[in-house]
């Protein structure tokens, strides 16, 4: 477990991959709006993918755990998924409503915040369904990219893209509704308090 030092640091090598990885936001706008250059786009995607995975397996592996960290790396999650989904229909490749259904469900968590702070905390652990649906989602996304397009590996994309979509699209909201339910139990359960501290 990391000490206060280490928690509080910000230039460790995995803050660093998190802060790459959001850099790539706009990057991964451009390239599919602006020249429709999907296949360095899916290579970004790809990269997003495993720098992700690399943050996390080296905060463990080197114990530089830190708060910034743990910011860096859900919100870098949350802006890929709303940069693909909206340069995703924008191209018209998904419709409108996975678009919007998406960060309707981070809206309305967010509106949970506040209610939070009331028992002293600024937010909740991550849950496991809301990671397996951010894997969902971010499989599904390059593969829809890639199924834009004719010929059988098109096709196969597709088909397994909008799979991943599904699931990813059912968890995500499943796991938001059990964060709901958390912080409804939690505001149940738990005196108010004036202090914030983390989960």
């Amino acid at each position: 477990m990391a000490d206060d030092s280490t928690r509080n640091r910000v230039w460790t090598v995995p803050n660093l991959l998190s802060m790459i990885r959001l850099a790539g936001v706009p990057v991964f706008l451009w390239l599919i709006l602006g020249p429709e250059a999907d296949g360095w786009a899916l290579v970004l995607l790809m990269v997003s993918g495993v720098t992700d995975f690399l943050d996390g397996y080296l905060a463990r592996k080197l114990g530089q755990t830190s708060t910034l960290g743990q910011i860096l790396d859900p919100v870098a999650d949350r802006l890929y998924i709303l940069a693909v989904v909206v340069g995703l229909a924008l191209r018209e490749v998904i419709p409108w409503w996975v678009a919007v259904s998406l960060p309707l469900r981070d809206l309305l968590l967010w509106g949970l915040v506040p209610l939070l702070r009331t028992r002293g905390y600024s937010a909740l652990p991550v849950h496991f369904l809301g990671k397996a649906a951010t894997f969902n989602l971010l499989y599904a996304f390059p593969l829809l990219l890639l199924g834009d397009g004719d010929g059988t590996v098109a096709t196969l994309a597709n088909v397994f893209g909008w799979a991943f979509a599904i699931w990813g699209i059912g968890l995500y909201w499943w796991a938001g509704i059990l964060y709901a339910w958390q912080v409804r139990t939690l505001l149940a359960t738990t005196e108010r308090r004036a202090a914030v501290t983390d989960v």
